[in-house]
Parts: C-alpha cells; structure tokens; sequence
C-alpha cells in the first residue's frame, strides 16, 4: 500500500484514478480547486489546493510516495507540477498524458496530422512540451501514459494493450481507451513500475 497524491482529482482520469487506488488500498491525498465532492471519504484527504500555486503544491504532496498528475496540460506546464513536486522531496511522479504526442504508422506525430482536430491543438501541444520537458528531467523517476486517441467513458473491464511511443489501432480500426481501464494501466505501473523515465501507451 502506497501514500499517493492526485492532482485533478476530481477530473474525468483523476477521479477514476481515485477510485482504483481506493479499491487497491492505496491512502490518498485528493488535490483539486474544490474537493468538497470528496469529503468524507474513506482513506482520501482532500487538498483544496490551485495547482499553479507552487508553495501549496508542495505542501499538499509532502510526505507522499508517488504524484499522478491528471491536470490539464494547457493549464499546468511542466515546470509548475516538477518543482514542488521536487521540492517537497517526492521521488516518482506519474503523469495522465495525452495521445497527440504518439507517432503514427508513418512516422509523423498524431498532432502533425492534417485531421488532427483543431480544437485539441492547444492541449495537445502543451501535452508534447510536458513530455519534452520531463525527459530532460535527471532527478525524477517519472513516467508518462498516453491513452489512446479516444480517451471516453466505458466499462472497468480490466483489459488493455500496451504500446510505447506509437499510436495503438485496433484491428477494426479504432484507437480508444476508458478512463476505467486507463486507470488501471497507470495504478499498474505505480505498484509495478516497468517504465520508469518513459513514455508508454495503452488501449484495446
């Protein structure tokens, strides 16, 4: 059993996070602007906490095993999630990360491709900047998890494949992963870590 922060606790991964850790034992630390959703609940101490504020980020984290990072790219770059993560002497960090970042049969990145959609830009751009900036990262043992390029809601069936830098494609064509099942893939790697300081994907 492990002492774990979630930061966006209460997002559509973050909450599923939660929730598998729960169910595997693991005390969690609940970071979000408002937990109160959470309040109450059985080994969870909420945070309210704004991520961008570094001194409270690092407060909330210490004394935790690991950090998941389920925020929003465009709304906290990397620097803001590593230092006080750092600071506050946590050594593994997890990361939700985001599908435009994964490479296509050809080569070409996910974003790079003319049907990318133009709404996803931003975030998927501030996505790759992250991964960028935490493979320079020599302090850290972080680890990074694209989904799949439809991360939606569905069943906690328990399955998953593993990919490391390319998009995975199913054999009728779709490329998609439940939040349920994402979340287990990344509470897999935390209790059995086999990609540390990589990138890695999962989906069907």
């Amino acid at each position: 059993m492990s002492k774990i922060a979630i930061i966006g606790a209460t997002g559509r991964a973050g909450s599923q996070l939660l929730e598998e850790a729960l169910r595997r034992g693991h005390e969690v630390v609940a970071i979000a602007r408002d937990p109160s959703a959470l309040q109450g609940r059985a080994g969870v101490t909420v945070k309210a906490v704004d991520a961008n504020d570094a001194t409270a980020l690092q407060a909330a984290v210490s004394g935790v095993d690991a950090v998941l990072s389920a925020a929003h790219f465009a709304t906290l770059p990397a620097r803001a999630v590593i230092d006080p993560v750092k600071r506050a002497g946590v050594e593994r960090l997890l990361v939700v990360g985001g599908a435009g970042s994964l490479l296509l049969p050809s080569g070409q990145r996910v974003i790079d491709s003319p049907d990318f959609p133009e709404a996803y830009k931003a975030e998927a751009s501030a996505g790759a900047e992250f991964l960028d900036t935490l493979r320079q990262e020599q302090q850290l043992d972080w680890t990074f998890l694209s989904p799949s390029a439809e991360f939606v809601e569905g069943e906690r069936s328990g399955r998953y494949t593993v990919g490391k830098d390319h998009l995975l494609i199913g054999a009728d064509g779709r490329s998609w992963i439940s939040f349920a099942d994402y979340a287990i893939a990344l509470i897999d790697e935390l209790e059995r870590p086999a990609h540390s300081r990589q990138r890695f994907t999962v989906g069907y």
